[in-house]
């Protein structure tokens, strides 16, 4: 398919949560806990938890007892996710590139590199301040990103993996400005080859730090893996920014 807007066939495609359903699921779970300890939010903290997917780690969250809303641009997935829906926890089909609501949430995440998709940098710095206006003064994001130059250096080109009798066929590549990966996807009994790319940008901690800054967003700590030990440019396998908005 053409990479114009990849994403938005992709991400709604059933092949997609077949792929990466299980994908480090214990792991994301374990993270969402500790960094949850870490940031020690207040009892009800506001939350919005962007490009939520089907909801599953905005509905940890809620079930800490924090008041969660989830957004994403794939309306199959937030149909999904409404299943969940609960008092304290709210989803809507929205495009982290448009506004959202102004000075509301106390705390916003974006988990395993869901940014960095769009053509071009004006798109990418929209999100930023959708995200940046949708918190109070003081609020907090944090950004949970591939670390660029290990995913560079440890890149596997190729891969290929059978899941419920569906055999998926990985190639990775990269330039200057983008990690591609193509899924290549073959299933008895359909003649059809289905062929997705994605993409993604290669934003370092400068690149972000300088987009956070413009939106008022100041870089509080860096962190390298789900454990939250210490960033490596080289060795850390994750980029997870922790910002807060600052009034200047």
């Amino acid at each position: 398919m053409a990479l114009k807007e990849w994403y938005k066939e992709w991400f709604s495609s059933p092949y997609y949560e077949i792929l990466y359903h299980k994908r480090n699921e214990e792991e994301a779970a374990v993270f969402i806990k500790r960094l949850a300890q870490y940031l020690n939010p207040r009892p009800g903290s506001y939350m919005l938890d962007v490009a939520c997917g089907k909801g599953r780690h905005s509905a940890q969250l809620a079930d800490m007892g924090f008041d969660v809303t989830g957004i994403d641009l794939s309306e199959p997935s937030i149909n999904e996710a409404l299943k969940k829906e609960s008092g304290n926890l709210h989803f809507f089909v929205h495009d982290m590139r448009l506004p959202f609501y102004i000075n509301y949430f106390e705390y916003a995440f974006n988990f395993f590199t869901s940014f960095g998709y769009f053509n071009t940098r004006r798109e990418n710095d929209d999100a930023i301040r959708t995200i940046a206006k949708s918190l109070k003064t003081n609020g907090i994001l944090v950004i949970d990103y591939l670390n660029v130059h290990f995913t560079q250096n440890n890149l596997v080109k190729s891969e290929s993996t059978i899941i419920e009798d569906i055999n998926f066929r990985i190639t990775r590549w990269h330039n200057e400005d983008y990690f591609f990966k193509q899924i290549q996807i073959e299933q008895p009994g359909h003649p059809i080859k289905h062929i997705y790319t994605e993409k993604v940008s290669k934003f370092s901690l400068g690149d972000f730090t300088d987009m956070l800054s413009y939106q008022n967003l100041q870089v509080q700590q860096v962190y390298g893996d789900y454990q939250l030990g210490h960033y490596d440019v080289k060795k850390s396998p994750r980029m997870i920014i922790i910002a807060k908005k600052i009034v200047r």
